[in-house]
């Protein structure tokens, strides 16, 4: 008959169990049976007379923290405004400025307002679909050689790895690009059109767009460190809210791609239409979107260990 002697120092909680089989051929067949509770790892020697079972010490695994060289640092010059930066910015102000002008004098001459207004929410609202696909887009497609763009997929890829970075850009240095395209595509439409519908609509559309980095920019901030109204707007759903777009930087990174209000994001991805216009670029072009892969190093959030 064989015996099972218990060791000494092995805690009477121990919950492993051992079950000894008659012998066969001289040797014993065991059978363990163990909880999920975290335990010391067991070792059983079998001997001719007994099992006996040791403990051995276990071995917490460590958090391994990798220190990464390229990181961008607080004091980061790329994070710095420049003037040119700063003159970017004021003339896209400025086109906005004269749209919205123009709509209000128009009103007033016209003697018309709900139309205006209509409008301009109709802006609002496409703004933030037209941010979800410009961002769908530059994240699935292209690299930092695509031309226009690869500025701008080269950044994203790299919010995707450092997003706490985009708290920290200057104000300047965080629009200046989109208010580039909206000086350039807005000024045109001012000298042409004075209707102040069109006014109103391209001056709202393209206000949202350019500041939907500021809107992005809040959507990582915390919610002791944003200014109330901010807070407030957000929680009314009228900016991106914090907790909708945290869902974003998640595997597998394709959903709630809009970033102006997100009132687009549960239609969009509830109804799998960024999956549905990825088929179709596929079978087109034979292109597939970075979503369909396993998430690459460069996607991957490196937590902030600065503060």
């Amino acid at each position: 008959m064989y015996s099972l002697v218990q060791h000494k120092y092995l805690p009477s909680s121990f919950h492993h169990k051992i079950f000894i089989s008659r012998p066969i051929s001289g040797r014993a067949s065991e059978y363990c049976s163990t909880t999920t509770k975290h335990r010391p790892n067991a070792k059983l020697v079998v001997g001719p007379k007994a099992a006996v079972v040791q403990t051995v010490q276990t071995v917490q695994p460590q958090l391994k923290v990798v220190i990464t060289t390229d990181r961008p640092k607080d004091n980061d010059p790329s994070l710095q405004s420049t003037w040119p930066h700063r003159a970017w910015v004021i003339a896209g102000c400025t086109t906005l400025i004269i749209s919205l002008g123009e709509s209000l004098k128009g009103a007033v001459d016209m003697h018309m307002l709900m139309e205006p207004i209509f409008a301009g929410w109709i802006g609002y609202i496409l703004a933030d679909l037209g941010s979800g696909v410009y961002h769908w887009g530059i994240d699935n497609y292209g690299d930092g050689s695509t031309p226009f763009f690869g500025s701008q997929i080269e950044a994203f890829q790299g919010h995707h790895k450092w997003p706490w970075t985009i708290t920290r850009r200057q104000f300047s240095n965080n629009l200046h690009a989109l208010a580039r395209a909206i000086t350039f595509s807005v000024l045109p439409i001012n000298l042409l059109c004075h209707d102040p519908v069109v006014q109103s609509f391209v001056g709202v559309f393209a206000g949202c767009i350019m500041f939907s980095q500021q809107f992005h920019a809040w959507a990582h901030g915390t919610k002791s460190r944003l200014p109330p109204a901010v807070v407030a707007l957000q929680e009314a759903g009228v900016l991106v809210s914090r907790s909708q777009h945290s869902a974003h930087h998640r595997p597998p990174y394709n959903n709630n791609y809009c970033i102006v209000s997100g009132l687009w994001n549960e239609f969009l991805d509830k109804n799998k239409v960024f999956e549905a216009m990825e088929m179709v670029v596929y079978f087109k072009l034979g292109v597939r979107p970075r979503s369909w892969s396993e998430p690459e190093s460069e996607w991957m959030e490196e937590i902030d260990m600065a503060s």
